[in-house]
């Protein structure tokens, strides 16, 4: 008994169940398989119908009540989950678009794979949009044009709002010394002028009489009206229809100009109040768009091109300041009348380049010829020649080398192109762009063709 030996054991011996066999086993994966179906038919959407859950071997239990699911779209199988769709959830968008603080509508994705219908689609929408875009500039002239001449202005004060900063005020109580100064130097001008105008005309109606009696008088103009009949054919065209007609439409349409001109002034000025309070945060905004690798080295070019921009618009005024303060002391030591006026409008011009100091003079000799006698007529174009050859050649170099660094040959082709395209605006915006388009050449173009 003792050499007997022992029975084989299995794992299923101490249960007294026998061991499956393998047609078991395959029924077995089989039910498993068709289980794993259901559920995941069901987890797309499919839905429990009444008696599906139900044993086959039980006919009497009751059927299992409905289980309501999401619509087939609402969800989608990944792996064993059902993950909602991000078009009906939005917690699953800010889930899948990786949400937060630096991008609070999601990381951008990659770009599309290029595809030839794509890039022609794409073409053509670039084309309609080119288009579009010159037709609304072209439309949009004038406006653009303002918001430009604000910008300009804004850049070329900002460099006195930095100073107020220095010696302690907030940037908000900068802008507004700043712009007080500007609207005070405006209604000055326009004060100086008034009076003087006003009174010249009042002075011209109460002279005509006088002045068409000394035209009779005057044995020139008389043998004249008995040769051609000046006065006569004078008097037939002011008693024609059509004259005063057109008369009344040339003064409607100068009165509309004058208007124009006025509300194009004002909203300028407002422009510039608010480019130069948040001129900061544009400079930043513009800076972002440029990409991360290159963002530090824009900002400083773009900084150094602001910088320029301002120390035009400072020199420019600086020479004007020069122009009227000179003009003003000549003109009471030659006692001409309304001389504070006629300094203001050479001030004015001399902001013009090239052509605007010649323009004050013109308008300041002309009024001493008809005010004065010949001899101060004389030297008033004696005193502005000699001091527009001090200015372009002494003054002028001086200011604008430490200020905008452009070569005088550049300077006049700048003048005249910008003057060329936009009138008096593109002139005085011409330099500083010719400036920074100088500086680009400089310190981006020249070094890689030096490199390649």
């Amino acid at each position: 008994m003792a050499d007997e030996p022992l029975p084989k054991h299995t794992p299923n011996d101490e249960s007294g169940v026998p061991a499956p066999t393998p047609q078991a086993d395959d029924a077995t994966s089989a039910a498993e398989a068709g289980a794993e179906g259901e559920r995941v038919a069901v987890g797309a959407g499919g839905g429990v119908r009444a008696g599906d859950g139900a044993d086959a071997s039980d006919p009497g239990e009751p059927a299992p009540a409905a289980v309501p699911l999401a619509s087939p779209k609402a969800v989608a199988v990944v792996g064993d989950e059902v993950v909602p769709d991000p078009a009906h959830d939005v917690e699953q968008r800010k889930r899948e678009a990786g949400v937060d603080q630096r991008f609070p509508f999601g990381r951008p994705g990659a770009p599309l794979a290029a595809h030839p219908f794509r890039f022609g689609f794409t073409a053509a929408l670039g084309v309609i949009t080119a288009w579009m875009l010159v037709r609304s500039i072209t439309s949009a002239k004038s406006v653009l044009i303002m918001i430009v001449v604000a910008l300009f202005l804004a850049v070329g004060l900002n460099p006195a709002v930095e100073r107020l900063k220095r010696l302690g005020l907030s940037r908000g109580w900068a802008v507004a010394v700043v712009f007080l100064g500007v609207l005070l130097f405006f209604a000055g001008f326009v004060a100086s002028l008034i009076p003087p105008l006003t009174e010249q005309v009042t002075k011209l109606v109460q002279n005509i009489p006088d002045y068409i009696t000394q035209l009779q008088n005057n044995r020139r103009i008389a043998d004249w009206d008995r040769r051609y009949h000046l006065l006569e054919q004078a008097q037939k065209k002011i008693s024609e229809p059509g004259f005063q007609t057109d008369l009344l439409n040339r003064l409607y349409d100068a009165g509309k100009v004058a208007l124009s001109g006025t509300f194009q002034t004002l909203t300028v000025l407002i422009l510039t109040l608010y480019f130069l309070s948040s001129l900061p945060q544009i400079k930043t905004f513009a800076y972002q768009l440029a990409p991360r690798s290159r963002r530090a080295r824009v900002a400083l070019l773009g900084d150094e091109i602001l910088e320029r921009i301002g120390g035009y618009v400072a020199g420019q005024f600086t020479i004007a300041f020069i122009a009227g303060l000179t003009s003003y002391v000549f003109l009471e030591i030659m006692g001409v009348p309304y001389a504070l006026a006629l300094a203001l409008i050479v001030a004015v011009t001399d902001l013009i380049p090239l052509v605007g100091a010649t323009i004050g003079a013109v308008i300041v000799c002309l009024v001493v010829f008809l005010t004065g006698s010949t001899y101060e007529g004389i030297a008033a174009v004696v005193f502005y020649v000699i001091y527009q050859q001090v200015e372009n050649y002494l003054v002028y170099p001086r200011v604008m080398k430490r200020t905008v660094d452009v070569a005088p040959a550049v300077t006049i082709v700048a003048a005249l192109v910008g003057g060329t395209l936009l009138g008096v605006v593109g002139a005085l915006i011409a330099i500083p762009t010719a400036a920074a388009i100088a500086l680009l050449i400089r310190e981006v173009v020249l070094p890689r063709q030096e490199q390649q």
